[in-house]
């Protein structure tokens, strides 16, 4: 067993930098608890956007949220306010500096991510992996590490780097009691009842990354009649419509997609007994919350250990995946369409077994 680092200077006033996606906030969720393993006196703030904040609200080892008011900024620079603009960074800098923490970590790794750690003018700025010039406004670079097919690994490296408890470093979500009341309202408003129910997750911002219309509606009758689970698709409200069209061949699916929050979201996660979803934020809540979760990719693979043994990934490895954001395939994604909704529900019972035996 390796020996973990020494502990580095410690943490009092730290500023965890990471501001979006959905998804690695989710991945990067473990982190704050680290800290406070190591340093429980430390007083732990998280920047992040306004809504994605949400998630993180909860968590009792995060003592303070900073919101980045991203939207407005970006706004005033669409309408050449540049002048305001100034003024609104000025402001935002001597409210960070307020604070007056010791230690920023930029887990973000861009260059705007790099400035608002910057911004906070703590004497100790840690970047990881940083980029784009973000590495010039930092006085420590870690580079990207891990077990690259593990949950969460690059943050992991980093709370090892930096001699942190890192314990197992699974994600974690807490719900709040207002929010769990909301849950549980709209669970008894279409009559489901925990464990009872599987969460669908097939929306992205990427098409590349969805399974397609077709698998999910072969999916859903199976999922219905021979696991017993009513299928409940989450998403927003632009994907209402591809939602309405999944649940509309198969009596009994119930599409919540533009009807919850974030936070109802993922306390609906929290009470499913199974989740299959594609490579978005909803998916990897289902590892935070040992949810079992069949997750499928393909142009993506973030990981293909969720590091929970009821938790699997389908990626087929195809010769041209992971293609990110440059598709070779002309719209075909092969890479998705090969994999069955009979082979989801291969991985659907492996799961829902372990869940059992447990």
């Amino acid at each position: 067993m390796s020996k973990r680092p020494e502990p580095s200077p410690a943490m009092n006033r730290l500023l965890i930098v990471r501001t979006s996606a959905i998804g690695d906030v989710v991945f990067a969720s473990p982190f704050a608890a680290a800290v406070k393993r190591t340093w429980p006196q430390a007083h732990v703030a998280w920047l992040v956007e306004p809504g994605i904040h949400e998630l993180l609200a909860a968590d009792p080892c995060i003592d303070e949220l900073i919101l980045w008011p991203k939207g407005e900024w970006k706004q005033l620079w669409h309408n050449r306010r540049y002048g305001e603009l100034f003024r609104r960074i000025r402001a935002f800098r001597a409210l960070l500096r307020a604070k007056r923490f010791d230690t920023a970590i930029d887990m973000q790794s861009l260059l705007k991510s790099g400035l608002l750690t910057w911004l906070s003018g703590a004497p100790r700025r840690i970047g990881l992996g940083s980029r784009e010039g973000s590495q010039w406004l930092m006085t420590e670079r870690v580079p990207k590490g891990g077990i690259a097919r593990r949950i969460g690994s690059e943050y992991r490296y980093l709370a090892e780097q930096l001699g942190l408890d890192a314990g197992e470093f699974l994600p974690r979500l807490c719900v709040g009691d207002d929010t769990e009341a909301k849950a549980q309202a709209l669970m008894a408003a279409h009559g489901l009842a925990p464990k009872r129910f599987a969460v669908f997750a097939p929306f992205t911002t990427r098409p590349q990354k969805h399974w397609f219309e077709d698998a999910w509606q072969a999916l859903a009758p199976k999922v219905r009649d021979e696991l017993g689970l009513t299928p409940v698709i989450l998403g927003g409200p632009a994907d209402r419509e591809a939602a309405a069209r999944i649940a509309g061949n198969t009596p009994g699916v119930i599409s919540l997609a533009g009807a919850t929050r974030l936070p109802e979201a993922a306390a609906l996660i929290r009470h499913a007994g199974l989740l299959v979803g594609v490579d978005t934020g909803l998916t990897h809540m289902g590892t935070a919350f040992a949810t079992p979760t069949v997750a499928l990719f393909g142009s993506t693979r973030p990981y293909l250990d969720t590091g929970r043994s009821n938790g699997r990934v389908i990626w087929l490895g195809l010769p041209c995946s992971p293609c990110r954001r440059r598709p070779t395939c002309d719209g075909a994604f092969t890479c998705l369409r090969e994999i069955t909704a009979d082979r989801v529900m291969d991985e659907a019972r492996a799961v829902l077994s372990v869940e059992h035996a447990s």
